[in-house]
């Protein structure tokens, strides 16, 4: 029993100090956690953001110089000059010798005619009419145009930038083919990871490079559809059955969109690494925590052991202090009851030895009166050891036991210790035993002294004419436990001290008759026997104890 008590109180011990000492420290881990997260994806958002709005703002810088270049040479040199195909690639090789990004140049008149032109498509393009193509008449009308990615004559793809000259009442254009692996090589340097990918649609969300996973140039990408973005955004979308982290920014001239796509567990790779480790911190720290906690609470419970006990030994001698200060009240009574069977003997005998004196011992009216005596002298021999025994049973100290006690049998030897002092004392002891009471699984030495204690107690409140009950019941209704009331007609318990009756050395006797204890030990008997001691008294009319057995201990 006292083994089970302290395993229950070393685990609550345990369990409150891990709550105490856990829920402040996983507080602290997800809240670092919290915060550690959604600073890397604010980070990480914004690195994205970076990175697409760098790669838009080179690619506008690439087409502006290309753009820039083509006015220049429209301006600076006539229609006449340009159509001569060898002057036309004589400026054509100091272009590339620029810049590697022209494929071919060409000069269309107002009509749409392809005058003149150089590069690797001659046989397919030269006199050419594009009249009739969408580019022609978007130049004509702006001065400036480039186009989506498209097939044309040649049937590869490709885009031009297309500017415009007047000369007098002639319109020129100035047309030239880009490299479109320049705008490829530029937005692959956008694909990170292994999963990463990058792509430009145009409008109508219709590729103009080739992606690394989501679809072919010309075709429609395998990812959401981001042609009508005017500014940039970065949000998380769903890809080939995984949530991604696209960026989308807008070109200017041409109307394209540059689409960069993350992986979201490669981007947030870092951090779920950072997890783990936080992770694994976390859980050395509640190891260390439960390892601390086990620790302590097993010294503690340990030293709680150690003064438990010593606590017992120290009421176990008090307990015994306690018999011995009773015991040495009842050996008045005690004396009492053995002199009147030594003297009853000492008659007898006398009384044999002179029938034995005086007549011859065969006799039969002697032998008679002998045979008597004999009787006399053996019933009070039993006598005394009966009252020698019930002493020396309860003054001895013995080891709590579990014994079948008859309780009415317990109480009515306890009356008898008692009787001859509240005789002297003109007190009568009236008993009132429920005969259906059930025998009891309890140690009887140690009720019996509470018995004892508490009709002590009521002897010494009483007075001369006074009568004190002692009542056994047992209410069927709470079949666990038996009732011993022990009700006196003394002068009472005031209010303010009846709350006080079962501490340590308090007494409402005089010093010199009473040390305070036979209640207090009374009360720690009862509580570890499992049962309990209550107390009724009005002041002047009198007290009542009474104390509730458990029928199992």
């Amino acid at each position: 029993m006292l083994t089970r008590h302290y395993q229950e109180l070393r685990l609550k011990m345990v369990v409150t100090t891990l709550c105490f000492a856990l829920i402040p420290l996983l507080a602290l881990g997800l809240t670092i956690y919290y915060q550690f997260t959604t600073a890397y994806e604010l980070r990480t958002i914004e690195a994205v953001r970076t990175m697409v709005q760098n790669r838009v703002n080179s690619i506008e810088l690439f087409l502006d110089e290309r753009i820039a270049q083509l006015v220049t040479v429209a301006n600076t040199h006539t229609c006449e000059q340009l159509c001569n195909e060898q002057y036309l690639q004589q400026v054509f090789k100091i272009m590339q010798h620029r810049s590697k990004s022209y494929i071919d140049l060409g000069v269309i008149d107002q009509n749409g005619d392809h005058i003149a032109y150089t590069g690797p498509h001659y046989s397919e393009l030269k006199g050419v009419n594009y009249g009739k193509e969408a580019w022609f008449q978007a130049v004509m009308a702006s001065g400036l145009y480039v186009s989506d990615v498209f097939l044309g004559f040649r049937k590869v793809p490709h885009f031009i930038i297309a500017v415009t000259n007047h000369e007098g009442n002639k319109t020129w254009i100035l047309r030239a083919t880009i490299n479109s692996d320049i705008i490829d090589n530029m937005v692959r340097r956008a694909q990170v990871g292994r999963k990463g990918d990058a792509f430009i649609v145009n409008r109508e969300n219709v590729l103009q490079t080739t992606p690394r996973f989501n679809g072919k140039v010309l075709g429609k990408p395998n990812a959401p559809n981001f042609s009508a973005v005017v500014d940039t955004i970065v949000e998380r979308a769903e890809s080939r059955g995984e949530e991604s982290l696209f960026a989308a920014a807008s070109i200017s001239n041409p109307r394209w969109v540059l689409v960069i796509k993350e992986d979201l567990r490669e981007a947030m790779a870092p951090l779920f690494r950072a997890r783990h480790v936080e992770v694994m911190i976390l859980l050395a720290g509640v190891a260390l925590v439960v390892a601390g906690a086990l620790i302590i609470t097993r010294s503690l419970t340990s030293e709680l052991m150690k003064v438990e006990t010593e606590r017992a030994k120290n009421d176990e001698l008090m307990v015994q202090s306690a018999k011995m200060a009773a015991l040495g009240k009842l050996a008045a009574g005690v004396a009492h009851e053995v002199n009147n069977p030594l003297q009853i003997i000492s008659e007898q005998a006398g009384w044999m030895k002179d029938i034995l004196e005086s007549e011859t011992p065969a006799s039969q009216e002697n032998q008679q009166e002998l045979k008597q005596c004999i009787r006399k002298i053996e019933r009070q021999v039993d006598r005394s050891r009966t009252i020698t025994h019930r002493l020396l049973g309860f003054g001895r100290r013995m080891e709590p036991t579990q014994e079948m006690v008859d309780v009415n049998g317990l109480v009515a030897e306890t009356v008898k210790f008692l009787e001859n002092e509240a005789h002297h004392r003109g007190i009568d002891i009236q008993s009132d035993f429920d005969q259906n009471l059930p025998k009891i699984t309890t140690d009887p030495s140690q009720l019996q002294q509470v018995v004892l204690n508490v009709m002590d107690n009521a002897i010494d409140a009483s007075g001369k004419g006074d009568v004190i009950k002692v009542a056994t019941s047992y209410n069927f209704q709470d079949p666990r436990v038996v009732a011993v009331r022990v009700s006196d007609q003394g002068i009472g318990i005031s209010k303010d001290k009846l709350s006080k009756v079962f501490d340590p050395f308090f007494t409402t006797k005089g010093s010199s008759e009473g040390t305070g204890l036979g209640l207090s030990i009374s009360y720690s008997i009862m509580e570890k026997l499992g049962g309990r001691i209550v107390v009724e008294s009005e002041e002047g009319t009198g007290t009542t104890f009474t104390l509730f057995i458990p029928t199992e201990s």
